[in-house]
């Protein structure tokens, strides 16, 4: 049990599997699109058992588990999965080639993340917290 809810909750490598889908977006030009749809399963399972892990030590256990989801669910996959997309489409229209889009999708993975993460922060202290959670 407390092997699980460390590694879930980020005290090691396993975090990283919040960014597979921003590596997934970053190579979609050069992969088959069942390798990006995976790298989301994989994105997507950090974020439940994430808000598992900190759910099941909480004293509101739903709430913490609705919390951290939808917290997740945003600053780790939805935001960051479009933007990377979006970067690289807006390349792969220029004609750059695949490679180079690569290159600078996984180069800006973390340029994107502070600035995401703050936006949620601030979405979910102003919106979701207070009118829905």
């Amino acid at each position: 049990k407390q092997w699980y809810q460390r590694r879930v909750r980020g005290d090691t490598p396993v975090r990283y599997m919040g960014y597979a889908n921003e590596v997934g977006e970053a190579f979609r030009h050069l992969v088959h699109r069942n390798v990006v749809r995976f790298s989301y399963l994989l994105s997507g399972g950090y974020v439940v058992a994430d808000a598992t892990s900190k759910a099941r030590v909480s004293d509101v256990p739903v709430r913490t588990f609705a919390d951290v989801l939808v917290w997740q669910g945003l600053a780790s996959v939805l935001i960051p999965g479009l933007t990377i997309n979006r970067l690289c489409w807006a390349l792969g229209r220029a004609k750059v080639r695949p490679a180079v889009v690569t290159g600078v999708g996984l180069a800006a993975i973390p340029f994107i993340i502070k600035p995401i993460d703050t936006a949620v922060d601030e979405g979910m202290e102003r919106v979701v917290r207070p009118y829905i959670l």
